[in-house]
């Protein structure tokens, strides 16, 4: 059960109403977000809602039996919306797409990137500071120092920016330099780092793990809005399976399900998804049609010199031609 406060509701009318659901049998904890103020009340007896209702201070009170309580699309109708400034969103209305390289390797490719953006109308640049790789002797990333350069450039060509966290200690110094925090398929049940995250205002997109299920992926999203953020993004990048002929298993069948279980924004990532160049453009306008509130996928200038990721990388070209198949495959589905 979810009871939204009233904005102005004092201190001691929120633990009147702490102590009238304790004795009603539920274990409730307060949730503070940037928008609302939250009791999140756990327990199996059933009463008429209609005995606290009238407790003052309350606004509303919904029934949700999902685990995961303050991500379900059962107390919350309406799409949560992203708003990154400037007129760039993601989630309601409109799709939107995010493109940049798997690692920020350097001045010249930033900037030949964000050419890249700005030509086809692209206002989010994803890339790698921080690279978690399978090898310790893979090139892991340009960390602060790249940041705070591809930041510089980004915003004097009006481009935001999504990139990885890895762990708590990174939250600060990337804090004034991103515009998404992302959380990576590595991290999704990195709680500390989750919790963390949930103290920040500003947006996380949650990877779904390597092998997680949809409700871990939902679950993780819990963590983060129970922590006070609300701006959450929910992104479908594939899982292990048994199958060997592509890098992942690209889970289409998500998108439609955590888009009825959730009112947060689904992303697609179908770079990782497959893994394999030449299949990218065809996952992404599946996952497109499938309901994707927006698309990110790796691309550079020259995939076959990229220092990562370079098999699933498309070349500007291809993904200029994807952006435009993109568009209309977004609003060939529209009613």
């Amino acid at each position: 059960m979810i009871i939204e406060l009233k904005p102005n509701v004092d201190s001691n009318q929120q633990q009147s109403i702490i102590e009238k659901i304790t004795a009603l049998g539920y274990k409730s904890m307060p949730v503070a977000t940037q928008r609302s103020k939250y009791l999140v009340a756990i327990g199996k007896k059933e009463f008429d809602i209609r005995t606290i209702g009238h407790l003052s201070g309350i606004a509303d009170i919904h029934r949700v039996p999902d685990e995961y309580k303050l991500v379900s699309k059962k107390w919350k109708v309406a799409p949560t919306v992203i708003d990154l400034g400037d007129g760039v969103t993601i989630g309601g209305n409109g799709l939107a797409i995010m493109a940049g390289p798997c690692s920020i390797e350097n001045e010249k490719q930033i900037e030949q990137t964000i050419q890249h953006l700005v030509a086809n109308q692209v206002p989010i640049m994803r890339g790698g500071v921080f690279k978690p790789r399978s090898s310790p002797y893979a090139f892991r990333g340009l960390g602060i120092d790249g940041l705070k350069l591809w930041y510089e450039l980004a915003r004097k060509n009006g481009i935001k920016i999504i990139s990885e966290v890895m762990q708590v200690s990174q939250i600060e110094s990337m804090l004034p330099y991103v515009d998404v925090f992302q959380v990576g398929a590595r991290n999704t049940q990195n709680f500390n780092l989750l919790d963390e995250l949930g103290k920040v205002d500003k947006p996380v997109m949650i990877k779904r793990g390597i092998s997680g299920t949809i409700d871990e992926l939902l679950s993780s999203a819990e963590y983060v809005f129970s922590a006070g953020n609300e701006k959450l993004i929910l992104c479908e990048r594939g899982i292990r399976t048994y199958e060997k002929a592509s890098r992942n298993t690209m889970d289409i069948n998500a998108i439609p399900i955590l888009k009825a279980k959730s009112h947060l924004p689904v992303v697609a990532d179908p770079s990782h998804g497959i893994g394999i160049r030449e299949y990218v453009p065809q996952v992404a306008l599946a996952a497109t049609v499938a309901g994707a509130d927006g698309i990110i996928y790796e691309t550079h200038q020259k995939p076959e010199e990229a220092f990562s990721d370079g098999q699933q990388t498309l070349d500007f070209d291809e993904s200029s031609r994807l952006i435009k198949r993109l568009r209309a495959a977004y609003n060939l589905i529209q009613d």
